[in-house]
């Protein structure tokens, strides 16, 4: 056995599933306790120890905070140095996806140097929502490089009662 398949890393394999019921055997909540310690410990290194440099043009994941009240569900990513035109927000079968693109390049030209610095990276980060969200009512702002989107909370299905009449014959 690897060290690889010991440690989840947030691109590698992961035998859990996004949304969806969880399998019953107890080591999946310990798997999932388990990557959460990991993910968020590791998640402020540019690279993750142990790997090589492997996830040098990954680019990075935002930091994402998730709130349920009775009401809505509240989704804060913070997105430093986007704008709102490289960001896409998408939600489907209860999973938000959020998606971007940073591209940042700098120029400069000094008592005869020049210096040239360009950087690029994607992101693609999947949230399974606890509960189901009225897609229509969901809206989203971008500030200061902070997404903050509100998804308000489906009324449950209420049965209508309706009297049947009863015929004879």
């Amino acid at each position: 056995m690897t060290l690889n398949n010991l440690v989840p890393w947030k691109k590698g394999r992961r035998s859990l599933a996004l949304g969806g019921e969880e399998p019953s055997h107890p080591f999946y909540a310990l798997q999932r306790q388990m990557n959460r310690l990991f993910e968020d410990f590791f998640g402020d290194f540019p690279l993750q120890p142990w790997r090589g440099g492997a996830d040098l043009d990954s680019g990075f994941m935002p930091r994402v905070d998730v709130a349920e009240t009775d009401k809505d569900i509240a989704v804060t990513a913070e997105l430093p140095g986007l704008e709102q035109k490289d960001i896409e927000v998408r939600i489907a079968d209860g999973l938000l996806t959020l998606t971007g693109e940073k591209k940042q390049s700098s120029e400069e030209k000094k008592d005869g140097l020049y210096h040239a610095e360009c950087s690029y990276g994607t992101f693609s980060r999947s949230i399974a929502l606890p509960a189901e969200v009225d897609e229509e009512k969901a809206d989203a702002s971008f500030k200061n490089g902070v997404l903050r989107i509100r998804l308000p909370k489906a009324e449950p299905e209420q049965a209508k009662a309706r009297r049947i009449e009863v015929k004879t014959g």
